[in-house]
């Protein structure tokens, strides 16, 4: 059974019907199943409810969270080893600090991280699935 963690990019694109959407659409549906997991890093929570209160306003950020609550994932939360690794990716990539606990999260549960991020593919021990941008064909 393999393991996904989807970045925060990745459930932005599924609910905002981006280019990339379906192959999410098709991860979350195989979770739902159990022909496959789902997971997620806590700090995409609060990315998502950031980013969608920030664009749209905080009923629509919360709603927005809520939602993702709901979805076949397991949510990966700060641990001591997490840390450490999250630390250790942010020392040695020029990645965001939540970028950083993401790929830690990835690289912790050997899952393929499904991302729109180039930033991540400087990271060649990361396994990932990059989804494509807007304008870009799905």
């Amino acid at each position: 059974m393999s393991d996904f963690l989807l970045d925060t990019s990745a459930l932005l694109a599924f609910r905002d019907d981006e280019p990339g959407a379906g192959r999410v659409a098709i991860l979350l549906e195989s979770a739902a199943r159990g022909e496959l997991v789902c997971h997620g890093c806590f700090i995409t929570q609060m990315e998502l409810l950031y980013r969608v209160w920030k664009d749209e306003g905080e009923e629509a950020g919360r709603t927005a969270y809520s939602m993702c609550l709901r979805l076949p994932i397991n949510w990966l939360h700060e641990s001591p080893d997490l840390l450490e690794r999250a630390a250790a990716v942010k020392a040695c990539f020029p990645l965001s600090l939540a970028d950083a606990w993401i790929a830690a999260a990835a690289l912790q549960l050997d899952a393929i991280l499904v991302h729109k991020d180039p930033e991540f593919e400087k990271l060649a021990d990361l396994k990932q699935e990059s989804l494509p941008y807007k304008g870009s064909d799905e």
